[in-house]
């Protein structure tokens, strides 16, 4: 069964960086579509980022040249590289399978101060 445990999730000031990670179990991670997800306070969740397995990403509009997805596949692990963060921005943050969602994971919290 597939497990995806994610982190690097904090507390930072409006402009600033972070970078989260994502590990997932399971043989066919190399073969997969990944994604990242997020999930606002009392909004739905949302799609960030995904990343084909061949490295082809898309972005939603509103993190379009501000956040970058990668991934690699040796360490089966998802990263999505977070820059120039707004409050807006704050969220939990989640991985999952793109096409075959599998449970999801505790997720990571991050939260943009202005």
């Amino acid at each position: 069964q597939v497990q995806l445990v994610e982190s690097g999730g904090g507390l930072v000031q409006a402009g600033g960086s972070l970078r989260l990670s994502c590990a997932a179990s399971g043989s066919t991670f190399s073969i997969d579509a990944m994604g990242w997800y997020r999930q606002g306070a009392g909004k739905q969740r949302e799609l960030v980022a995904a990343i084909s397995s061949g490295g082809v990403t898309n972005y939603a509009d509103s993190v379009k040249g501000r956040f970058t997805i990668s991934r690699d596949n040796a360490k089966n692990t998802v990263y999505l590289q977070m820059n120039s963060l707004k409050p807006e921005d704050t969220a939990i943050y989640y991985c999952n399978n793109y096409f075959f969602k599998v449970s999801w994971g505790q997720g990571t919290q991050v939260t943009v101060f202005s």
